[in-house]
């Protein structure tokens, strides 16, 4: 009901540019711009966290880009998820595209790209009434289908445990307050291996630790499934059944839940080359820190 009557508000209500402040405008061109910037960018924190996949953004998280995520996520703004996830479909072209430098198996633009939100803290979407990071995400795989770019949400990430306030944290402390924090949802794994390319999203990254500890929950929970596939036919036993798994396909607002069935093998166990699997190996977001686009080592 609050998200409901916030877009409501939203469309009824004059704004100022959440930007700049200019009058009676949610979002300016000029903000708009600034989001998109000179085109999405690898980019690397300092330290780069080991187990970090290649990460896209499209803006740098300051001056108007920082004010627009903020306005978005802490006061409400659902009418900025639109521009927001334009961006961000901008960034997950980027790290999708077959030049960029991922490892084995590159995109194949008929698969459909599987974004993976980064989930926020369960206090925090209740006090917040939303979830920003998925929200985008929903946002970003629709402006994706409409330049002819096949993306679902799959929201198969979750907190298992409760972590301490990241602000003030340095970036070692962020990556051990993160470590074992998230999993995989049941059946989520079968879904990861059968989709096509998966990109880990969020709205912001400063050290890396939220998609480091991302990156690592989806790899163990595929690597685990598949040792469990390889027992099983091992031993006589039934091979990993159907899952039902919180999917947010075309053209669907967040809430709304498709379920999918079946999995299919995406080389042999769902792996790649090394044993590592194929596609968990890139990230996208809507702005990085400034620091992580001066270090060019593409």
């Amino acid at each position: 009901m609050r998200g409901w009557w916030r877009d409501l508000t939203d469309l009824v209500l004059p704004a100022d540019c959440a930007g700049c402040g200019g009058p009676r405008t949610v979002l300016c061109p000029g903000c708009r711009a600034v989001l998109s910037g000179t085109g999405p960018c690898r980019v690397r924190p300092v330290p780069e966290p080991a187990g970090l996949p290649v990460v896209y953004a499209a803006a740098r998280y300051a001056d108007e880009a920082r004010a627009v995520l903020l306005a978005h996520k802490e006061r409400g703004a659902l009418a900025l998820a639109a521009p927001l996830g334009a961006a961000l479909a901008g960034a997950v072209r980027a790290a999708t595209e077959p030049t960029a430098p991922v490892a084995s198996g590159v995109a194949d633009p008929r698969r459909p790209v599987l974004l993976v939100p980064v989930p926020s803290a369960r206090r925090a979407v209740r006090a917040r009434g939303h979830d920003p990071a998925r929200r985008i995400a929903l946002a970003a795989a629709g402006e994706l289908r409409r330049t002819g770019r096949p993306a679902r949400v799959a929201a198969v990430l979750r907190q298992r445990r409760a972590v301490a306030d990241q602000s003030g944290l340095g970036s070692r402390e962020r990556l051990d307050n993160l470590l074992g924090a998230l999993t995989v949802v049941p059946g989520g794994a079968g879904l990861l291996r059968a989709g096509g390319p998966v990109v880990l999203v969020d709205d912001v990254m400063t050290t890396g630790a939220s998609l480091t500890e991302a990156a690592r929950a989806v790899r163990a929970a595929v690597t685990d499934t598949a040792a469990r596939e390889r027992c099983e036919r091992g031993t006589g036993g039934a091979a990993y059944g159907t899952a039902r798994t919180p999917v947010y396909p075309g053209a669907v607002r967040e809430g709304r839940e498709e379920q999918k069935s079946g999995a299919t093998e995406v080389g042999p166990d769902g792996m790649g080359a090394g044993g590592a699997m194929r596609d968990v190996i890139r990230a996208a977001v809507v702005a990085a820190s400034p620091d992580s686009f001066e270090i060019n080592r593409n």
